[in-house]
């Protein structure tokens, strides 16, 4: 397959490029799934698996998240 490309925004946010959309069966409101592995990026649809550890991970991102923690973390 060759390369697709896109340009980012002033916002981040990119355009998926139709056969790119095509091939994932993906469409507006559709959750994406972007695996980082070194410098090497992979998109692909997210699936109930995906969401369901996003939102146990979610959960726990306020927990260092006091003033307490931020005044002994700001050093290191």
């Amino acid at each position: 397959m060759a390369a697709e490309f896109s340009r980012l925004t002033g916002k981040y946010q990119a355009t998926v490029p139709a056969n790119v959309r095509r091939t994932l069966g993906v469409g507006a409101g559709d959750r994406l799934a972007w695996v980082v592995e070194g410098d090497t990026v992979a998109l692909r649809r997210a699936g109930p698996k995906d969401e369901d550890f996003a939102a146990a991970v979610s959960a726990t991102l306020g927990e260092w998240a006091t003033a307490e923690d931020e005044a002994a973390w700001r050093d290191l």
